[in-house]
């Protein structure tokens, strides 16, 4: 047992994080708390199927669907259900300093365990495997002008050949066949090329894409979510701040964010407990900003993301599972990913194509045993999916801890271990 550590059973944690003085803290589900949430709060979205352009010669797994003999009556759920009142001085503005300086909550089985992110490699074993989201965050959002009329732009996702999906403010004023001229890229050509029926827009950057690297560049702007506030525009520091460790692949508009706790130190700790690494990639899109609508999360159709699992990486994760070691996943993009092309015995197939899997209560996870992740907002598909993983009563009480321990939330906040529920 790590030295100093405090163990407290669920129910305790539920109790004191309730009874914490001067901290008014509702029960979960209780919709009486959404006017105390984070006020303009913009919920992560996901989707509700995957793997739509599997590998070619690999047989589609089939995401959601349970294992021969195994069976599960599915809850009931409401979007509500999973509703939280946070105080917005949680609401962390900048990370800790050092990165793996941040608190770390160890929810495994009946206990937590308030920890820091540097007693991470005491808590992993020899034999297990990290699997990393590589994905780097691009200068996607743009200042436009459409004529005389003012345009927010902020990329979406890369369709090939200079085409790209975006999320457009005062996209009403855009019709096929016009130009934007993009702020600071004064040698720019972006074109229209039509609006979807899902209100995004697709661009014509053209075919040079150096060259629109280049414009972004000089002109992007960090894609922060929109509960960090910058009033007077993004912070130098912010871009760095925002790019995790392992990035090496652009094409994202929001950081996978449990990573961004990793220093090169506590990297090489994790190694030389005789943990591995691999590393996907799935480009987290604009959809990740856009607000939960209804109250049925079963009836939504989320936005997709591209994504992609080497065979080597596969072959890694099924290796390490036959061998007994555990698979854990640095953030919710990395196990959404794997969820997304893992078949119904637990095999691991290599991937390309893009993925909106949806994960909910009832869904039997199969491609991870263990998830560090940050702690997310009220009534979001990620809130969902951690209530997925480790059990919605588990994460109830992890959460309503968290709040009265004074833990920090979102991109740049604190992390939790979560040990996959039986």
């Amino acid at each position: 047992m790590l030295f100093g550590r405090l163990l407290h059973r669920l129910g305790d944690a539920a109790c004191a994080a309730q009874a914490a003085a001067g901290r008014l803290i509702h029960r979960f589900g209780d919709s009486a708390c959404a006017d105390q949430a984070v006020a303009g709060r913009l919920i992560h979205r996901f989707g509700d199927s995957a793997c739509a352009d599997q590998a070619p010669g690999v047989a589609p797994p089939t995401p959601g669907r349970y294992p021969a003999g195994v069976t599960r009556t599915l809850p009931t759920l409401r979007t509500a259900d999973f509703d939280f009142a946070l105080p917005e001085a949680l609401v962390a503005q900048a990370p800790a300093r050092p990165r793996d300086a941040a608190r770390l909550l160890h929810v495994a089985g009946g206990t937590l365990a308030d920890l820091g992110v540097r007693d991470l490699p005491g808590l992993l074993r020899a034999g297990d495997l990290l699997v990393a989201n590589d994905t780097r965050v691009i200068p996607a959002r743009l200042r436009a002008r459409r004529g005389a009329a003012k345009l927010e732009i902020m990329l979406n996702r890369d369709e090939g050949g200079g085409i790209w999906q975006a999320l457009v403010k005062n996209a009403r004023r855009l019709r096929a066949g016009d130009t934007v001229e993009v702020e600071g890229a004064p040698g720019l050509v972006v074109r229209v090329v039509d609006r979807t029926e899902d209100g995004t827009v697709r661009f014509d950057f053209g075919a040079d894409p150096a060259a629109l690297a280049v414009a972004l560049e000089a002109a992007g702007e960090v894609p922060l979510p929109p509960y960090i506030a910058r009033p007077d525009g993004p912070l130098p520091e912010d871009r760095a701040d925002y790019q995790t460790l392992f990035a090496e692949r652009p094409g994202a508009v929001a950081a996978p964010t449990a990573s961004l706790h990793f220093t090169p130190e506590l990297l090489a700790a994790v190694r030389a407990r005789g943990v591995g690494l691999v590393n996907v990639t799935l480009h987290v899109g604009a959809g990740t900003f856009l607000p939960l609508r209804g109250d049925d999360p079963r009836a939504l159709k989320l936005h997709a993301e591209w994504g992609e699992v080497s065979a080597a990486a596969a072959a890694a994760i099924n290796a390490t599972r036959a061998a007994g070691g555990r698979v854990v996943a640095l953030g919710t993009t990395a196990l959404r990913l794997l969820e997304s092309c893992v078949d119904a015995a637990g095999v691991v197939h290599a991937f390309s194509g893009t993925t909106d899997i949806f994960l909910l209560p009832g869904h039997v996870f199969r491609s991870a045993d263990v998830l560090l992740t940050n702690f997310h907002l009220p009534k979001s598909t990620l809130f969902m999916l951690v209530s997925a993983f480790a059990g919605v009563e588990r994460m109830r009480a992890a959460y309503s801890h968290a709040i009265a321990g004074g833990y920090r939330f979102y991109s740049f906040g604190d992390a939790s271990l979560l040990e996959r529920a039986p």
